[in-house]
């Protein structure tokens, strides 16, 4: 039987460092580490240690969201897991999920997880409609830019199409977006 550990973390700019020492601490003969989001599915480090797992051995994660950023992410690693007889033990949570109390924690710490996260996202979209429905601006603030009549001035006087917008962008220096916004905001 073997500890084998797993660390990760969101961005390359973050430091992988303390959860390599809590594990290493809890016994650890290996760790692999990696630095991409938990919510794609291209952790190649997570897929290594799964292959690298034996029967008998466990893998141990500092904190939940380390391994999975949803409830069937992780239940979907965990029964993978058990189905090959591989432990799994969560430090700060302290779970094993070998033991039938650590399971439960385990499924309700997940599905918490991720009702927080629904409640933050469904927030944050009323929040978003509320403003919409008060004429708030959403977005980035406007630029203000003396150009833009002169890039409208350009766009609407153009002869044949003889002048681009990306003519017009480079002698003006008002941006793509802007000139179609502008063209977008004048029709309605």
């Amino acid at each position: 039987m073997a500890l084998i550990g797993y660390a990760r973390v969101s961005t390359v700019g973050q430091s992988l460092e303390t959860q390599v020492d809590l594990l290493k601490e809890y016994g650890c003969t290996k760790v692999f580490e990696e630095k991409v989001s938990g919510a794609k599915g291209n952790r190649k480090a997570l897929h290594e240690v799964l292959d690298y797992l034996r029967e008998r051995d466990k893998l141990i994660v500092t904190k939940i969201d380390r391994l999975a950023r949803s409830v069937k992410d992780l239940h979907n690693i965990a029964s993978q897991l058990e189905d090959r007889g591989i432990g799994l033990v969560f430090l700060k949570e302290q779970i094993d999920f070998s033991t039938p109390s650590g399971k439960l924690m385990f499924t309700m710490l997940g599905a918490i997880g991720e009702f927080e996260r629904d409640l933050i996202n469904e927030r944050t979209a009323e929040g978003r409609e509320r403003a919409k429905k008060q004429g708030k601006h959403m977005g980035r603030p406007a630029q203000p830019n003396k150009n833009i009549e002169r890039a409208m001035d350009l766009f609407d006087n153009r002869v044949d199409n003889k002048i681009s917008v990306n003519d017009i962008v480079k002698m003006t220096g008002v941006p793509r977006s802007t000139i179609y916004a502008e063209v977008k905001k004048r029709k309605v």
